[in-house]
């Protein structure tokens, strides 16, 4: 009688898991659609790919369990909702693929004015495998170099750098959000600037090139919407945005990367390219992805490279594992001004929507700022922070 029962009540079973993993599938693709910023709905833009593969399973158990076939609605739609869910989630995932066309284009032979490769790496701070970081660099023989979760001990690891790259703007600390920039090229005007936190640095940078031109290169590391980074994604965005606004106001050749703490395909991701006019060499390349290099079924690309039309691609691949949860990526721009009016093509372009909602973000970003630095005076009268910053009048 007991085998009966188990022999009954198994397939209910299955029946009940099946349905609550295609329901938690639809809730996780509708959830990014919100635009809130909570750390719990922003945190779904990120497994979009795992959350395929998670309704291609239940779609297919679904099927075998016999759905489709079952007297009532619920059966057949909940099939129904899960392969629309599923053709959605692929449709976002598919520019970065190599199905689709590249955003920006691949080198020209012989019409290039000259190349800059750049290597951005987060090297877990914890991390103490600074001899594997430093070969690897040294393999990839980047012009310019931005290591992010670095403190005073990566600093002395890196040191040896300054060999070949000996134009440098450091911002070690010891809170995850340190900052290593080494260049072999001249940098002109160099400046950390706290946009929003005071503990989360940027860099603000022209580099010259050997011909003489300059170039305008941004390395940013926001922090993420996570319960024990940031509640919301406000402050995240409004870095982005700001950066984004401030690249709007210029036509000049302009790379911005680091460590988004945002992946590709989000709406913030694709607001700021539309923006700061910049393109993302991941379009038509494929989705490179950065995080988390522990787990090979858990990973999404959150460390970017964005481009203005003056270049193409070279080459653009994720480099080995170095003992962090992010792997480093490493690209080789072609400059070539000459085709600029060409690639404008395939630039995104912003309309007055896009212009409002990207101040209203910036806007939300410091005032959620300004509440928590209250929070803090409260705390702790007396503080002592030097920051640089945009005019906050710019944007109340």
């Amino acid at each position: 009688m007991q085998t009966c029962l188990l022999s009954v009540s198994l397939p209910q079973i299955l029946t009940y898991l099946v349905a609550g993993l295609g329901v938690v599938g639809l809730i996780t693709t509708l959830l990014p659609l919100i635009r809130a910023t909570a750390w719990w709905i922003r945190i779904c833009d990120f497994p979009r790919l795992q959350i395929v593969g998670v309704m291609a399973v239940v779609l297919l158990a679904a099927g075998l369990l016999g759905f489709w076939h079952w007297d009532g609605w619920w059966g057949r739609g909940l099939m129904l909702s899960l392969g629309a869910a599923i053709v959605y989630q692929l449709v976002r995932i598919l520019p970065y693929t190599p199905l689709v066309r590249k955003q920006v284009g691949d080198s020209t032979p012989d019409g290039s004015h000259g190349h800059v490769s750049l290597l951005m790496m987060n090297v877990l701070q914890y991390n103490k495998q600074g001899a594997r970081a430093l070969e690897v660099i040294r393999e990839a023989n980047p012009d310019i170099i931005m290591a992010v979760e670095t403190d005073n001990w990566w600093l002395d690891q890196l040191r040896p750098l300054q060999q070949t790259h000996p134009y440098t703007c450091h911002e070690p600390l010891d809170n995850t959000y340190g900052l290593l920039f080494f260049s072999r090229l001249p940098l002109i005007g160099c400046r950390i600037k706290y946009l929003l936190d005071d503990d989360v640095p940027s860099i603000h940078t022209r580099v010259q090139m050997p011909d003489g031109t300059h170039l305008h290169v941004y390395g940013l590391h926001p922090k993420p919407p996570a319960p024990q980074e940031a509640k919301t994604s406000t402050k995240r965005d409004a870095e982005l945005l700001i950066v984004g606004k401030e690249i709007d106001r210029k036509d000049e050749p302009t790379i911005v990367f680091g460590d988004m703490n945002d992946v590709a395909w989000s709406h913030t991701s694709e607001l700021f390219r539309r923006i700061s006019g910049l393109m993302d060499p991941r379009v038509g390349r494929g989705l490179l992805p950065t995080f988390h290099a522990d787990y090979r079924l858990l990973r999404w690309p959150l460390d970017h490279v964005f481009v203005s039309p003056h270049f193409k691609v070279d080459d653009m691949q994720r480099l080995p594992y170095v003992g962090s949860d992010h792997f480093p990526i490493f690209i080789k721009l072609s400059y070539e001004p000459r085709d600029k009016h060409e690639q404008e093509a395939n630039v995104e372009k912003a309309d007055e929507g896009d212009h409002v909602e990207a101040l209203e973000k910036i806007k939300d970003g410091f005032e959620e700022e300004v509440e928590e630095e209250r929070e803090e005076v409260k705390a702790e009268p007396v503080r002592n922070v030097t920051r640089v910053r945009p005019d906050r009048s710019l944007w109340l």
